[in-house]
């Protein structure tokens, strides 16, 4: 990642982005509510992406998916409506390694030149391009026609006699049979699978059921899960060597990281194996989806750059955000992995999880800002935005297979008025969105584009002052967060205000911190408001706590820039 500025990943479903329908219909199909395409995704839009402080764009939905739309003129069926989930279906059971989703594409015979160009076009505007490898499972269809000669198809050599062999792509439940219904009217056949085969979630069953990912099955990477949990990676299984050409091949079209969907769900020898082999080829990230602590540290073993940090700083974040908990709890979250926390993913919205402002969440998307700005500042480590987010989008349409949970659905054919008037018939300036919605994006841009390029957040140290404002009747642990970061001659206080009314604090700033970070005592520094660019002269002192006002649900960071008169610090400290 770039070095002299803060790594910060913007999650685009280009299936969503560029569709201008403001009429989608629930369940509606592509030809009723249609779709965004890789062309919509113009160099325009990319600068202005580029503006908000974006460093590398998640492209979700690329490869080819299970879908109930065909295009039988290049000859791809449609799904078993049994086995998609929604009409355009979940861009986690992968139809095709080797190809890309043709709605996304205007001509779809030239649908990976297209992919190609946009790419390129990426990489233009100077961001890099990040793709999901979906590595533990596959759709119930899995056949690649768009593979090259030399790579045999999934499960094509299995021997589907046995529940497990090393050298399965597949787990078996052998001379029985899957079968799987579906609701709609116009299905009145179940969907048949003989032998059936295991479920991605590792489901043995031939009976999964709606909660299980039934559209996917289970990838065999040498782990006999069905059985007594022993390990065959020597030799190398057949699954093994499969993925690393599906790596390669995208490696070879320009991409620059994988975000490894379910990362934790196969085994890491695999991992450690596959990725030194793709970084010879192309040097590019991998993030791993992960959700077990206990298994944080043998994944970053395992190669990876980064780990989604989901069970311990999102879920306390955003417990924060709701009241559910006191802010001192950020503190105890990034201590349980503060010897790896500078490879933690920090997010605050995925295509998984709740939208800030959706009703299931804060209500507001200003509620969440304060939050934001601490995922943004309180390390080295990168960030994640989710497109809309950054214009307040709600989540609250009930678009179909997803309904309506506060989430934006992956899984239907449909569009978001937040990002329509965004990008304003491709216009992309933003005329469209409403004044909070303005003031919204202005202030990401800022704390993302601006403060987020400051060297003090870039590669600063950190220290932690929650401990020493506990019983401060000043400052109310519950509900403000406090914290230095420093840089060379520049110190940087940030304080967050989690409560919708403005507060006026005092933050005490012990003597370890001037000692540990060589700040001088009571000694006149520039100070600059990094939100409103006021500059005044001013002193932090050990004697006395540092009182500044708070705006309601947003935060002040204070630069202070004291000159040549300090060393430099190394390491991070707590």
């Amino acid at each position: 990642m770039n070095s002299d500025r803060k790594t910060i990943i913007y999650q685009i479903l280009p299936r969503l982005f560029g569709n201008r329908n403001p009429a989608c219909r629930k369940n509606g199909t592509l030809a009723e509510n249609g779709t965004g395409k890789f062309a919509d995704i113009t160099f325009r839009a990319l600068s202005e992406i580029r503006q908000l402080g974006i460093t590398h764009i998640w492209y979700t939905g690329i490869i080819e998916h299970a879908t109930q739309t065909a295009y039988a003129a290049f000859g791809m069926a449609g799904d078993h409506a049994a086995v998609v989930k929604g009409i355009a279906g979940s861009p986690y059971a992968i139809r095709d390694y080797y190809d890309v989703d043709p709605d996304l594409a205007e001509n779809v015979s030239s649908r990976m030149a297209e992919f190609e160009d946009l790419i390129e076009r990426t990489h233009r505007t100077g961001l890099k391009v990040i793709i999901d490898f979906v590595a533990n499972h596959v759709a119930r269809r899995y056949y690649s026609d768009a593979k090259p000669v030399t790579v045999g198809n999934l499960g094509r050599q299995d021997d589907t006699f046995r529940r497990f062999a090393p050298n399965n792509n597949f787990y078996y439940l052998p001379g029985q049979a899957l079968t799987l219904h579906s609701s709609a009217e116009d299905r009145d056949f179940g969907y048949s699978e003989f032998p059936a085969r295991a479920t991605g979630n590792d489901c043995f069953s031939l009976y999964p059921s709606g909660s299980d990912w039934y559209d996917t099955v289970k990838l065999n990477y040498g782990v006999d899960c069905a059985g007594d949990g022993s390990c065959h990676f020597n030799p190398v299984p057949d699954t093994w060597t499969k993925m690393l050409d599906i790596l390669l091949f995208w490696a070879a079209r320009g991409v620059d990281g994988f975000r490894c969907d379910m990362a934790g769900m196969v085994p890491v020898e695999f991992w450690r194996w596959v990725i030194p082999r793709v970084r010879a080829v192309r040097d590019v990230c991998f993030i791993a989806e992960i959700y077990d602590p206990e298994q944080y540290r043998d994944y970053l073993g395992g190669h990876f750059d980064y780990l989604y940090d989901k069970v311990g700083f999102y879920d306390t974040l955003r417990r924060v955000i709701c009241g559910k908990t006191g802010a001192a709890d950020i503190t105890r979250c990034w201590q349980r992995v503060e010897d790896i926390r500078d490879h933690m993913l920090y997010f605050l919205e995925n295509h998984d999880e709740q939208r800030i402002a959706s009703d299931f969440f804060a209500g507001s998307p200003e509620a969440g800002f304060p939050g934001l700005i601490v995922a943004a500042t309180l390390h080295v480590n990168p960030l994640m935005i989710y497109s809309g987010q950054e214009l307040g989008e709600r989540g609250m349409d009930e678009e179909g297979y997803s309904g309506r949970d506060g989430r934006t659905t992956i899984f239907d054919y449909w569009s978001l008025e937040s990002i329509r008037n965004w990008t304003n018939g491709g216009r992309f300036d933003g005329a469209l969105l409403t004044g909070a919605q303005q003031r919204l994006r202005r202030a990401c841009v800022r704390l993302l584009n601006d403060i987020c390029r400051e060297p003090a957040i870039v590669k600063g140290v950190f220290f932690d002052l929650m401990y020493v404002n506990r019983d401060n009747p000043y400052f109310n642990d519950h509900r403000q967060y406090a914290f230095l970061r420093k840089h060379e001659q520049e110190v940087m206080l940030i304080a967050v205000n989690f409560e919708p009314a403005e507060r006026t604090v005092c933050v005490v700033i012990p003597p370890d911190a001037f000692r540990l970070l060589h700040i001088p005592d009571n000694r006149p520094a520039m100070r600059t408001d990094l939100f409103t660019g006021e500059q005044s002269l001013s002193t932090l002192t050990w004697a006395c706590p540092y009182e500044t006002t708070l705006p309601g649900y947003s935060g002040k960071l204070l630069k202070f820039r004291y000159g040549n008169i300090f060393p430099p610090v190394e390491g991070e400290l707590p």
